[in-house]
């Protein structure tokens, strides 16, 4: 959610630019700041981020991104076992692989039966007693390497849109063998009959995999030891989700939950209430919506997207929980993901606090990243805001 000033919007974010009357009325009523999710010499993706909003510090338990989303699927890793990403991707046409030009790393979002349809070619094509492939959600899908290696340099394609890949292909030791996987992959992925159809219908095809964000079997303390409340995770995403089921918190699983600003923005809101119902201290709500659209470039998506939040997700909530005497809420983007880059940034984050115990009277305009910053407030250790949060 989280961005720079765009003079389209006349020099605003699109957090400022935005209309947010919910969250808006909660920083009258709360408390801002800003807080550093991804530590020095992490990669700023979704998993180092969420681990820190969630109260990890990545320095101790980060272990790559793709075996979050193993657990998260349910699929088995053993001790040498490593997990890559496998997105689906739409590359450029040409004899030459390595100069093939990265046209969009989601392949327009592909819908998940689809990519399953894809998924289980690739596995009947490239699958081996080395490598298995398990279908996921949309673009996003999984590849173990059984006793693999996991030292090399890979770049998630998010971060490489309209270039050409050749400087971002996999790198290190044995990174032939992740080389030859993505390379037969465009040999037979775009006469697949899911792609025809793609392209008949004007969408872009999944015309390759992917291989990125390997890591090896996480191991996290469970929330409740650490924090002695029991939690929900609600998303869209396996990543996540991984995390979710690694820290010991209940997965809750909502229909049309998409991962983009076609979610079921309000049935995350609605199965969070309802967790809190059933006795549930703590429910984690993670949207993707804004993030899909900076990757893509969208602003007046993200803009949207934004909104939707407000509206469906944040009201949604504070109506459900006006029956509880007792509650706080926190809203954070877990990183910035900037239109002007399409990829995920480092700097700090805006966070807000609502406790309803101890209301407060602000003079600020709403939930922005500069009445964030000009709080004072700041977590250059972001993994120790959930404490803040939570016991302050």
């Amino acid at each position: 959610m989280a961005d720079y000033k765009i003079a389209e919007i006349g020099d605003q974010t699109p957090l400022q630019y935005a209309s947010t009357p919910n969250m808006d009325r909660l920083a009258k009523l709360g408390s801002m700041g800003t807080a550093k999710t991804v530590p020095e010499g992490f990669p700023p993706g979704s998993d180092v981020a969420n681990l820190s909003v969630l109260g990890y510090d990545p320095y101790l338990y980060y272990t790559g991104r793709s075996p979050l989303e193993a657990v998260s699927m349910g699929v088995p890793l053993g001790e040498e076992d490593v997990a890559f990403r496998c997105n689906l991707v739409t590359l450029s046409d040409g004899e030459d692989y390595r100069q093939k030009v990265m046209v969009d790393y989601s392949s327009d979002e592909i819908s998940n039966q689809e990519a399953a349809e894809l998924m289980v070619e690739v596995n009947r094509r490239l699958g081996s007693d080395l490598f298995s492939f398990y279908p996921g959600v949309s673009y996003r899908h999984l590849m173990v390497w059984r006793r693999g290696l996991s030292e090399f340099d890979t770049t998630p394609p998010h971060d490489i849109p309209e270039r050409v890949i050749s400087e971002y292909l996999p790198r290190g030791k044995q990174s032939e063998l992740l080389l030859k996987l993505m390379v037969e992959s465009s040999r037979f992925l775009p006469f697949h009959p899911v792609n025809k159809a793609r392209m008949e219908q004007g969408l872009r095809p999944a015309n390759s995999i992917w291989l990125w964000g390997q890591g090896k079997r996480p191991s996290l303390p469970k929330f409740a030891d650490k924090y002695h409340l029991s939690g929900s995770v609600i998303s869209a995403v396996d990543l996540t989700k991984g995390i979710g089921v690694s820290a010991g918190l209940e997965v809750v699983q909502v229909p049309g939950a998409t991962g983009n600003i076609n979610t079921n923005f309000r049935g995350k809101a609605r199965a969070a209430i309802d967790e809190l119902k059933k006795g549930k201290d703590f429910v984690y709500i993670h949207v993707e919506a804004p993030d899909e659209a900076g990757h893509r470039g969208e602003l007046h998506t993200k803009v949207k997207a934004i909104e939707e939040i407000d509206e469906k997700v944040v009201g949604e909530v504070l109506r459900g929980l006006e029956e509880f005497n007792e509650f706080k809420v926190m809203i954070l983007p877990d990183h910035p993901t900037p239109l002007s880059i399409r990829t995920h940034s480092a700097e700090e984050v805006p966070f807000l606090i609502y406790d309803r115990t101890n209301p407060r009277d602000n003079a600020v305009t709403g939930f922005d990243e500069d009445s964030a910053r000009a709080s004072g407030l700041s977590f250059t250790r972001g993994h120790e805001l959930m404490d803040y949060f939570l016991f302050r």
